[in-house]
């Protein structure tokens, strides 16, 4: 009976075999070419213009991920699958502005009083036509199996307040490691996130979301002992790491930068 079962569960594995991931190589290309760095590397703009020129090879890359089947991603790991919906995410954002460049001053020009550019069902995936939010907030967000709060350091909604727009793609191989370093970078950047008289000033990100930074993950269950994992970032002493996790540190939130992340 023990046999069968393994002869069973072979037959299985031969008959469906994992498969390779989405090869991201031309969107990193994209980033490489036109995503420049500035503030140290705390942060990065984008030339719009320079990414026109290169609008084909955007549009090969979106037709790419666009012919992915539901099937093909349901078999690739988590992290393969988080990597393409933000890569998704941030590429078709790009394209987003470009349909308008350069006669807008922020991506919320590209909406209405009745619909937000984000809520605009334009991107076919998956075997759908969805929305930004329906990628970021639905497919991420939403399936509730990535559990990830760091994507919200990731995906970039093309304002200055955002975190940076990375200059690499997102690949399922090194997922954890790229999260944790724009995680890092974001938080060490003082013109969005910094201690000032006692009180930690952040961005209205951790507002917004505040629930996916207190749902445990590597233990944290609030926004004070996520901020916590990452006090080296904010540049906090012992001290004020150890009140910071005992929850006695005032939070408030800054102002958000709608602007358009572009080079000048």
């Amino acid at each position: 009976m023990l046999m069968r079962l393994f002869l069973a569960i072979a037959v299985l594995t031969l008959s469906f075999p994992a498969l390779a991931a989405h090869d991201h190589s031309a969107w990193d290309a994209l980033l490489k070419r036109n995503v420049v760095s500035i503030g140290g590397g705390a942060s990065t703009q984008v030339n719009y213009r320079k990414f026109q020129t290169d609008r084909a090879k955007l549009k090969a890359y979106l037709n790419g991920l666009s012919a992915v089947k539901q099937s093909q991603f349901n078999r690739w790991s988590n992290d393969d699958q988080l990597a393409f919906l933000i890569n998704a995410y941030n590429a078709w954002t790009v394209e987003l502005i470009l349909t308008k460049y350069p006669d807008l001053k922020s991506i919320r020009d590209l909406g209405s009083l009745l619909r937000s550019p984000w809520k605009k069902s334009f991107i076919p995936l998956l075997g759908k036509t969805v929305s930004l939010d329906d990628i970021e907030h639905g497919m991420i967000r939403g399936s509730g199996k990535y559990n990830e709060p760091r994507i919200h350091f990731a995906v970039n909604c093309a304002s200055i307040g955002c975190p940076a727009l990375a200059r690499t793609a997102y690949r399922g191989s090194n997922l954890s490691a790229q999260l944790n370093a724009v995680t890092k970078s974001f938080l060490r950047d003082r013109s969005r996130n910094r201690l000032k008289n006692g009180r930690l000033e952040v961005s209205s990100i951790f507002k917004w979301y505040r629930g996916d930074f207190e749902k445990g993950w590597r233990g944290a269950n609030n926004l004070h002992q996520f901020l916590a994992i990452y006090a080296n970032a904010l540049g906090m002493t012992k001290a004020q790491q150890a009140a910071l996790r005992s929850g006695k540190t005032r939070i408030s939130y800054l102002s958000y930068d709608w602007r358009l992340n572009r080079t000048r």
